[in-house]
């Protein structure tokens, strides 16, 4: 029985560091950067990391149990990772603590802000969001809006079986420039 309750235990933290591996990896998209207007900044990284963390999460909050209990492992896996991060990047135990909170206070009020204009279908809200957390102010956010929503109608059709399995489902962020964007990063 310990050793079942083990082998489960284990199959899920691998499922949930897979789940944050893909994360990781669509928030590392080149296109993110250069065609969405992401600043290639630990800020911007930090940015894409929780945008697309906070879209997984929203997909989890709507699907039956253990959903919630694999939201929790990732948002504890991410956290850690952001920890880690900090400690690696110099900040000491105290300065870390501080950090975090307000990481955790930006991320919160982020899935928040995205929530509410996703739910609504308000765009014009989701962009404003998206300026003013993901690009720093800058830009218009209009391909970037139309990615979230994109990864938001793609995650509405994924079950947790397939989250875990085959990993969320982001498309590629090139088909979403801006058409504000400079010409020679329109394709």
């Amino acid at each position: 029985m310990i050793a079942g309750l083990f082998r489960r235990a284990n199959a899920r933290r691998r499922a949930v560091e897979g789940l944050h591996l893909a994360l990781s990896m669509a928030a590392r998209q080149p296109g993110l950067y250069t065609r969405l207007g992401v600043p290639d900044t630990v800020e911007g990284r930090f940015e894409a990391l929780c945008l697309h963390a906070i879209l997984v999460l929203r997909r989890l909050g709507r699907l039956p149990a253990p959903a919630a209990e694999v939201a929790q492992d990732l948002v504890n896996s991410v956290f850690t990772q952001l920890d880690a991060s900090l400690r690696e990047l110099g900040v000491g135990d105290m300065g870390v603590s501080k950090r975090m909170k307000k990481l955790g206070a930006a991320f919160y009020g982020r899935a928040t802000g995205y929530d509410a204009a996703l739910d609504a279908g308000d765009t014009a809200a989701l962009r404003a969001a998206l300026v003013r957390n993901v690009l720093g102010g800058e830009g218009d956010g209009t391909g970037l809006a139309a990615y979230v929503q994109a990864v938001d109608a793609a995650l509405a059709a994924v079950d947790l079986d397939g989250l875990l399995g085959d990993g969320p489902p982001f498309p590629a962020p090139d088909g979403f420039a801006s058409p504000f964007a400079p010409i020679e990063d329109r394709a």
